[in-house]
């Protein structure tokens, strides 16, 4: 699903963010990504859903070498993708119905089947209310909450979410990652960047960690969630 091998990044002449990444995200499989702030993890993030280019190194997306794509292929890849930005990047003067349904409607899903998938999977995040309410009159929480619906509600075969829980209180975290894990069963891959260690421990997922633009795999403690 994933490869990069001995992968750089560097914004401009500046030095290098991410040093000789190497990893393999094989299909249906979950993984956390930690690091302190500044770590490296948004960029990483942004080298896979071809937001940004390395600088060297090697990245193949389904077994497709992005370096030699053509440009004219890269959207069909992208619509692949599932993301979950930190800054949620709604689009203000539509609902969360309308944000939510946006890649439905791009596909040509009939309105219908919009109606009831997205109005099952936003009340499901707890936002049965707010069906009509604009991105500027919700909270940072119901932001993103509306953000991760938009993400995962064509069932993306890889979902990639940037601190997905990280304006929501505790209980309603667990739910989300419940959603997520529920994805991983019907095939997502996932990959989910957190600094919330303790969310982390909870589950029995592999983690990736990064340090100083180095990165090393690491196994999640098990704990009941």
């Amino acid at each position: 699903m994933v490869r990069f091998e001995n992968v750089g990044m560097r914004y401009g002449a500046g030095p290098e963010i991410l040093r000789d990444i190497s990893l393999r995200l094989e299909a249906g499989s979950f993984h956390f990504l930690t690091g302190t702030s500044g770590a490296g993890k948004s960029s990483l993030l942004k080298l896979m859903y071809l937001a940004e280019r390395p600088s060297r190194g090697l990245i193949s997306l389904f077994d497709r070498d992005i370096a030699t794509m053509p440009r004219r292929q890269m959207p069909a890849l992208r619509r692949k993708i599932g993301v979950v930005f930190q800054d949620f990047r709604l689009i203000d003067h539509l609902s969360a119905f309308d944000n939510a349904a946006l890649p439905l409607r791009v596909a040509g899903i009939p309105e219908h089947q919009i109606k009831e998938h997205v109005t099952e999977l936003l009340t499901w995040v707890g936002l049965a209310d707010l069906l009509t309410a604009k991105p500027p009159t919700l909270s940072g929480g119901q932001q993103q909450r509306v953000a991760i619906a938009r993400a995962v509600i064509r069932r993306p075969s890889l979902l990639l979410a940037d601190e997905p829980t990280g304006n929501v209180d505790e209980e309603l975290a667990l739910r989300l990652m419940r959603l997520f894990e529920e994805l991983n069963k019907l095939g997502t891959t996932l990959l989910i960047a957190t600094h919330n260690k303790s969310l982390v421990d909870r589950f029995d997922h592999p983690c990736l960690h990064l340090a100083a633009g180095e990165l090393r795999v690491e196994r999640a403690r098990k704990r009941s969630a």
